[in-house]
């Protein structure tokens, strides 16, 4: 079932959303060689809460962590570790957070010191199809229209739509109905209705889209090693047009 939320509901989801996109920009101050995904999962949670929230993902299904910490051929899911990141390395932190019982998503994908430039390709395509996806979630388009646009501009540029994980609806949920595939042909799914609440979170491969699962049961990687980004903004379907409700502000 969609449930459509009203704009006092899309304000509280707003406020959380500000304080995600300012973890996440606070996030982007600290990767450097040397740092690890445990400590920005630590600084993370302790962020958010010192803002009067909480982080959704911990103790989601068991997930452990407060954040998901996504590194090199990681595409999603992957759990924070004491191993110090390097020059050269991408990661991925993808978080929840919840503000009075009310949900926003959001991951970035980060370079870490100086990377090469097919992983700076890779960043550069990952976050424009995202933006490419936005762009088609406006009132009476359908799923398919923005699943549509990013794997055509993804494929255009050479990189592979992971299959296995999609966007979704949000809202006192964190995963809701419709999904929302990053991937197939225009004009199907749902139609877009004024006040749905939707993730999209395109991630994009080097090389094959197909994933593999580690023994853990959550960490997910590309099969041949490749690398992998995700970018992904929560955004209200309004009259206006897409209202993105994780925007890291200037």
């Amino acid at each position: 079932m969609i449930i459509i939320k009203t704009p006092e509901q899309i304000q509280k989801m707003k406020k959380a959303g500000e304080i995600l996109a300012d973890c996440h920009k606070e996030i982007a101050k600290l990767i450097k060689p040397g740092i690890t995904t445990a400590e920005i999962d630590a600084f993370a949670e302790n962020y958010i809460l010192k803002r009067g929230a909480t982080p959704e993902q911990k103790g989601y299904h068991g997930y452990p962590f407060a954040t998901c910490a996504s590194v090199n051929d990681v595409i999603c899911h992957g759990f924070p570790t004491k191993t110090p990141l390097k020059d050269g390395d991408i990661v991925t932190v993808d978080m929840v957070v919840n503000l009075d019982g009310w949900l926003a998503d959001s991951a970035w994908s980060y370079a870490v010191g100086t990377i090469n430039e097919e992983a700076k390709k890779l960043l550069d395509i990952t976050e424009k199809a995202l933006y490419k996806g936005i762009e088609q979630a406006v009132v009476g388009n359908r799923v398919g229209d923005i699943s549509h646009a990013i794997q055509t501009f993804a494929e255009q540029e050479g990189l592979s739509v992971v299959r296995d994980f999609v966007g979704h609806a949000i809202g006192s949920n964190m995963h809701e109905e419709p999904q929302i595939p990053h991937f197939g042909p225009p004009n199907t799914g749902k139609r877009l209705k004024e006040g749905m609440v939707i993730t999209i979170e395109p991630m994009l491969n080097l090389g094959m889209y197909h994933a593999k699962v580690d023994m853990d049961g959550w960490t997910a990687r590309t099969v041949d090693g490749s690398l992998s980004a995700q970018y992904e903004h929560t955004l209200a379907i309004t009259a206006n047009g897409p209202e993105i409700l994780t925007l890291q502000k200037k």
